[in-house]
């Protein structure tokens, strides 16, 4: 299998099944002297691990515990690759006891079959949203390498369930269920769950993830645009099925006049581009929405086949999230933070200050 690395000089690869012994990952290219203890990754990993969410959450609890093997020395990076390890304690495979010759609709069992001839039945195995456990280790440590250049990430929900938020707080977001962009919303979210629950079904929603302080001029201009990078990270996490920048799909409907984002001596006076023009960062706040669909994993009777074709029905067992946000924002926040360490090590040469290894970025009257 193919596809498990991420990134070209920061460069995150993973491994590990949902049921499998452990998960973890090397990270490359990270640069010496960023410091980095086990804390700062665990601070990342306790904000998707199960049993996070309140309602919305599954039932299976891991403590999601991280250990760093190689590459960090009394606090700080050496340069060298950073190895980690997430063991796997509360998995019950018997659970899926009843899918080892059905495909489950709306998951991942076809194509696996149809490409492998084989597949780790527990969970969905390597296709389980689990693996995104490495991707947080991984993004919490470009995190600290962004947070070094005054560059940070965050992401909040603006909608669950067709129901959004009127207004953003994003430094309130933090703190609330949901990940939500809006306290006034948090009971209605509430309540469309358990409606949900009680029926046996699930939701789906929508984040929003921005990053400020982002210098102007990462990106490359036209297959590597950071729309293109910034889209990629965000629809490889199995629950996107929708990705946009700035004003997205709205833009379609606006006129050139509203959509253009106007300039002053000062910078730009609007940020409908989401802060990336030409595939180039342009110094304001990078801002992307990911769809989220509803979790495949329902409680309803469905219509399947089994693996010889003869028809069925099943209903899926095991415990399952009703909702995959809030565990998918703090995911998407450590794709986005991914892409963004790996542009900003590939302009070192123009960003980098060789003294003081600050980034200078250009000003508008450069």
């Amino acid at each position: 299998m193919s596809g498990n690395s991420f990134g070209t000089l920061f460069r995150l690869s993973t491994f590990g099944e949902s049921h499998g012994a452990a998960l973890g990952g090397t990270i490359e290219g990270c640069p010496s002297g960023i410091a980095l203890t086990e804390v700062d990754i665990q601070r990342e990993l306790d904000l998707r691990k199960p049993g996070q969410g309140g309602i919305a959450a599954t039932a299976r609890k891991e403590a999601d515990a991280v250990r760093i093997l190689s590459g960090v020395f009394e606090g700080r990076t050496t340069g060298t690759p950073i190895g980690f390890i997430i063991e796997n304690t509360d998995q019950r495979s018997r659970d899926y006891g009843d899918i080892i010759e059905k495909w489950r609709p709306g998951h991942a069992d076809f194509g696996f079959d149809q490409k492998y001839g084989f597949r780790d039945y527990r969970g969905g195995g390597r296709s389980s949203g689990r693996e995104t456990v490495s991707r947080v280790a991984g993004g919490a440590v470009a995190l600290q390498l962004l947070a070094t250049q005054g560059i940070s990430v965050n992401a909040y929900t603006v909608e669950v369930g067709g129901i959004a938020a009127s207004t953003i707080d994003a430094t309130g977001a933090q703190k609330r269920p949901y990940f939500a962009a809006d306290d006034a919303i948090v009971d209605a979210w509430n309540e469309r769950v358990k409606a949900v629950k009680k029926d046996g079904d699930t939701l789906g929603g929508v984040v929003q993830i921005e990053a400020v302080g982002v210098p102007a001029g990462l990106g490359e201009p036209v297959f590597d645009k950071l729309d293109a990078l910034l889209a990629h990270a965000l629809m490889s996490v199995g629950a996107v099925k929708g990705v946009e920048i700035g004003q997205g799909f709205e833009a379609a409907r606006m006129l050139g006049s509203e959509n253009n984002d106007g300039m002053n001596a000062e910078g730009f006076t609007s940020n409908n581009c989401g802060g990336s023009l030409g595939g180039i960062s342009n110094g304001m706040p990078i801002i992307a929405r990911a769809a989220i669909k509803p979790i495949p994993s329902i409680a309803k009777e469905q219509h399947t086949v089994t693996r010889s074709g003869e028809p069925c029905t099943m209903q899926i067992k095991g415990r399952h999230d009703i909702c995959a946000i809030p565990r998918v924002v703090p995911v998407l926040k450590s794709m986005v933070a991914l892409v963004l360490a790996d542009l900003l090590l590939q302009q070192s040469k123009q960003f980098f200050s060789p003294v003081s290894g600050v980034v200078e970025p250009r000003g508008f009257d450069e």
